[in-house]
């Protein structure tokens, strides 16, 4: 425990991707299995439980420290896990700790109270930098700025192979990857991942740059589609069941069995996740009902029947198509797709167009849908199916943003670096009786010397404080944009946001001629 402890501290106070990598090559070499493997999916972000819940770190350290300066420390310091971490009471720590793989075992098998008394125990033991580690590995809040993509280009260079070899094997494997290092090692045959339902990296979009790119494209060189707004996804099935990935490679499938249900193919296939409303597609915040639920109910699913606008295929049955040129994977997606539930499932329409004034008018139809479509995606014909970003195959032309000047109504503290700044922001729109109503939250959009003016601002126009929440005066107003807003009942304005940030601060705009609630209730209209 004491050498992922370092390893954490050494990643978290290293600023170089490269060197990052170079550190936890050189601790893979020298920890042993399955430390090492432990190591690598609390970093990866791939543990599938928690060790204990983060309630109980707060109900250990209250039992030790005065309950309302705990809260003044949690509040400054902005993180709950280095706050337990530094508060927690001084003793000598022990000269040694237990390994990794002998702690996840020891919570693993421990009942609720036995927990309790083994984490305080460990923590009693520990140094601050080792409290947080453990913390964070329990309630996998990991977070010491290295990607899971990064974790595996590390494995990839240690083997000395392409990084989508790595990519795929690591979907097909459970932690502590024992087998992996046995092959990477050269101890043992490449794992056997051939019946495993995995994520298959996905390939990604360029901004396009309109005034470098956009003339060269045309009908005869690409295709177009709407960019839907719900999310990407990827669906992999065989004989031995199915499972929906987020982007990301998180399994997903939980959300939404209904989908899963309706799945009868030996394939794997690229698209957009979005829920139908009333028989028709419907927008994002549809689909965040859906989201995260651990268990959705049958009426739940009723109301917002998941749907798939599927864009590519990856895999048919024993076929891999993702060398082909886009057009020839579309000529077998669409003899996938004449198989198909289609209740469930669409083909991506290829759009119609010639000349990038056709582009450009595609684009302002988009806008034209509210929040249901983004943009457009624009994709060489002749690109194969690549992971990752490769340049000057796929693009994405997202419509405008929408904008509205809203007052600042509450600020709170930022968490990590932006804990000592008030950094989040809510704002709102006038109302009835000239009373603000909130319409949304946002956190970023600024500069770094932006936060400071704003965050003196704060402090020197403050109201009342509810816990956290800082009330100020109203008087500071924002240009907000989002990306669509649709009406809501679980806000008190009565429309949610999609996608908020600050494009400006209206330092020079008096509040009072800030927008009303009418403007926002107008673009959910139109």
């Amino acid at each position: 425990m004491r050498r992922f402890a370092q390893l954490l501290d050494d990643i978290y106070f290293t600023n170089s991707t490269r060197a990052k990598e170079k550190i936890l090559a050189t601790y893979l070499a020298e920890t042993p299995d399955p430390d090492r493997g432990w190591a690598l999916a609390a970093i990866a972000g791939t543990l599938k439980f928690d060790l204990f819940k983060r309630n109980l770190t707060k109900t250990l350290i209250t039992e030790r420290m005065d309950e309302e300066l705990f809260a003044l420390s949690y509040d400054y310091v902005g993180e709950l896990s280095e706050t337990v971490a530094l508060a927690w009471p001084v003793n000598t720590p022990a000269d040694t700790l237990p390994a990794l793989s002998e702690i996840i075992s020891s919570f693993q098998r421990k009942g609720k109270t036995e927990i309790q008394a083994y984490l305080a125990e460990l923590l009693d033991m520990m140094t601050p930098p080792e409290r947080w580690a453990l913390l964070k590995l329990g309630t996998r809040g990991l977070r010491i700025g290295m990607s899971a993509r990064s974790v595996k280009r590390t494995l990839a260079n240690v083997k000395g192979v392409d990084l989508p070899v790595i990519e795929e094997l690591w979907h097909g494997l459970e932690p502590p990857y024992e087998t992996l290092f046995a092959w990477i090692e050269g101890r043992a045959e490449m794992p056997d991942i051939s019946q495993a339902l995995v994520f298959s990296p996905v390939m990604l979009a360029h901004p396009i740059d309109e005034d470098s790119e956009l003339a060269r494209i045309s009908g005869e060189t690409h295709v177009a589609e709407w960019k839907w707004d719900g999310i990407r996804i990827q669906i992999s099935a065989n004989s031995s069941g199915a499972r929906l990935f987020s982007r990301t490679g998180d399994d997903i499938s939980h959300s939404f069995p209904d989908l899963i249900e309706a799945v009868d193919f030996d394939a794997v296939i690229d698209g957009e996740l979005l829920v139908k409303v009333d028989g028709a597609i419907g927008a994002f915040n549809d689909l965040q009902q859906r989201l995260n639920k651990k268990k959705p109910s049958k009426a739940l699913m009723a109301e917002l029947p998941a749907h798939v606008i599927v864009y590519d295929i990856l895999r048919l049955g024993e076929n891999d198509p993702r060398a082909l040129p886009l057009t020839e994977r579309r000529d077998v997606l669409q003899a996938f797709m004449s198989d198909v539930v289609l209740e469930r499932f669409s083909l991506s329409d290829f759009l119609e167009f010639e000349t990038s004034d056709d582009l450009r008018a595609l684009r302002e139809q988009a806008a034209s849908t509210g929040s249901l479509i983004e943009g457009l995606m624009i994709k060489d014909k002749s690109s194969p199916y690549v992971a990752g970003r490769p340049k000057h195959h796929w693009y994405k032309w997202k419509r405008d943003p929408m904008l509205l000047d809203a007052v600042l109504m509450y600020a709170q503290r930022g968490h990590g670096k932006r804990s000592s700044y008030f950094s989040d922001y809510t704002f709102g729109l006038w109302g009835p009786e000239d009373q603000l109503l909130p319409i949304g939250k946002a956190y970023f959009g600024f500069t770094d010397e932006e936060l400071k003016q704003l965050d003196r601002w704060i402090r020197a126009h403050k109201l009342q404080r509810f816990g956290p929440v800082q009330e100020v005066e109203k008087e500071l107003v924002f240009e907000v944009a989002f990306d669509g807003a649709q009406e809501s009942k679980r806000h008190k304005s009565g429309y949610a946001l999609r996608f908020p940030r600050i494009s400006r601060i209206r330092w020079d705009k008096p509040a009072e001629e800030a927008d009303r609630i009418e403007a926002l209730a107008a673009l959910v209209s139109a």
